[in-house]
């Protein structure tokens, strides 16, 4: 039964001034981080190196991989909001994750080889859905540990994006180092390891999350693994699709027009007038969000293979600088939750739209500075590297946590993990546009490596530019979008008074 008090986070202790619950999620997202990461430091080379795809082909598929990663969300975050909540649905994914992971540490020939690209076109499926159940859920836990007003909110988003990026940077230093110097196989187990961890804290520690992210009612067994099975079948979805990388396009662009016209029109016809206006800001969030991770994800792609064959390195593998953007965020992360909060006690903090066009001016800065140190010699120094990642971290400090925050609070509880899952499509359509970057960044490369890093520094320096003048735009308008967050009238959905009644269905405890 439902309690006549849910718990608050600090009823039941706090550390650092934030519930305990936040720290299993923490360190659960760190080691799914650790296994994603580490994995996708290699991909591009994998691609390229092992089975032997055309920068362009590899620059494709790995759109559609991670344009897949960020789609599934939506379905696994439809499936939580209405059946199995957020706690299995998060165990489910990292369950098929794990498989996924070590399924990649099987490598067969290389080269073209049917059978044994199958094996690796499934291991990518299992990874994607997994991301599916997972993603969305855990950061919608995170805030269903705190009231919609409580000023914590936004460093407890920075502290949990701290935490995905200590994986990210272990990971990426870890598999990277493993796999370029031991073999692939070293890379993807490591890679393997490190999911099941995260799995294994994620179940051991599961009391400190006071009941959160429950199922919003009695869920039968039979519906309850009917609800897994659909999970199975979106695993043979994905083997198909990520293969067919075109049909991923056409999907993003037919399930992106049904999701916008649904959410839109549940915020017409459904919502009151300032939870409407709230959902409006937050689909122009998402959409600014979507050029910010088309060019972020260079780093994955493009700016990877860049740093293999046109920075002086010193003899240190490629895939290891896939580190530095994380090592950034975990240095500087407490130091932005520690100026919002700052900033916001005092009344100075900027909008999250504000952020929003800060991140993609120094995007593109950082760019910018590539290009500018590309020009001092033939090979381009590595300090140029580590200020690509510093502008393009300190962008993704004022969106992506922000971001993360901001669908959270502006969204009606019913309808929270459906917006945190819209989220993350914006990051598909990101990733997936990323892919279609790579690929022209690699189109001339039969022309000579000389020309091949022109037309990447051409591409940079357009995109450079691009970027500065919408975040301008976005910054200019601001103060209009904030307006429709109406951030005055938002109103706690725990209730402070003896009964359970403001508490959101999957805020409940299990009964």
């Amino acid at each position: 039964m439902a309690t006549a008090e849910l718990p608050h986070g600090d009823s039941a202790g706090t550390f650092l001034g934030h519930p305990k619950g936040l720290f299993v999620l923490f360190f659960a997202e760190m080691w799914e981080r650790f296994s994603y990461y580490g994995m996708r430091a290699l991909l591009i080379f994998y691609l390229t190196k092992h089975w032997l795809f055309s920068d362009s082909q590899a620059g494709v598929i790995y759109g559609a991989y991670t344009a897949l990663v960020y789609i599934t969300p939506v379905l696994g975050g439809y499936l939580a909001d209405k059946y199995l909540g957020q706690r299995k649905a998060v165990t489910y994914g990292a369950m098929l994750l794990t498989f996924g992971h070590f399924l990649m540490g099987f490598e067969g020939n290389g080269g073209q080889d049917a059978a044994s690209l199958n094996i690796f076109w499934l291991a990518l499926a299992f990874i994607i859905v997994g991301s599916g159940f997972l993603k969305a859920n855990i950061s919608v836990i995170v805030g269903q540990l705190y009231p919609r007003t409580d000023v914590r909110r936004d460093g407890a988003y920075t502290i949990f994006y701290m935490g995905i990026n200590l994986g990210a940077a272990l990971g990426s230093l870890l598999c990277g180092y493993l796999g370029e110097t031991y073999g692939w196989a070293y890379g993807f187990g490591a890679a393997g390891f490190g999911m099941l961890l995260g799995l294994i804290v994620f179940t051991v520690f599961k009391p400190l999350l006071l009941g959160r992210g429950e199922p919003p009612k009695a869920l039968g067994k039979s519906t309850e693994w009917g609800l897994y099975a659909v999970g199975v079948a979106a695993v043979g979805a994905c083997w198909w699709m990520v293969q067919n990388q075109a049909v991923v396009g056409s999907l993003l662009g037919i399930a992106g027009a049904v999701l916008v016209g649904y959410v839109m029109f549940t915020a017409v016809v459904k919502l009151q007038p300032h939870d409407r206006d709230r959902i409006f800001a937050a689909m122009f969030l998402i959409i600014g969000s979507i050029l910010f991770w088309a060019l972020f994800e260079q780093a994955g792609s493009s700016l990877n293979l860049y740093t293999d064959r046109y920075v002086d390195r010193g003899g240190v593998p490629a895939s290891v600088f896939q580190s530095i953007n994380a090592i950034y965020i975990v240095l500087l992360a407490p130091i932005f939750a520690t100026l919002w909060t700052w900033l916001g006690r005092r009344g100075l903090e900027p909008s999250a739209p504000a952020k929003f066009g800060l991140a993609l001016m120094q995007l593109g800065a950082g760019f910018l500075v590539l290009v500018a140190g590309a020009a001092t010699g033939t090979m381009t120094p590595v300090l140029f590297i580590f200020l690509i990642y510093l502008l393009h971290t300190t962008g993704e400090l004022c969106l992506s946590p922000v971001g993360l925050s901001a669908m959270n609070r502006l969204a009606p509880a019913h309808m929270a993990s459906l917006i945190m899952g819209s989220w993350f499509f914006a990051s598909a359509t990101g990733n997936f546009v990323a892919g279609l970057i790579a690929a022209a960044t690699g189109s001339e490369k039969a022309s000579g490596e000389g020309a091949g890093k022109e037309v990447v520094l051409e591409v940079y320096n357009q995109i450079g530019w691009i970027a500065i003048a919408v975040g301008v735009g976005v910054l200019v308008i601001s103060p209009l979008i904030k307006k429709l967050m109406h951030l005055d009238t938002l109103k706690d959905d725990i209730a402070p008074t003896g009964t359970d009644e403001a508490y959101p269905v999957a805020a409940r405890p299990a009964e």
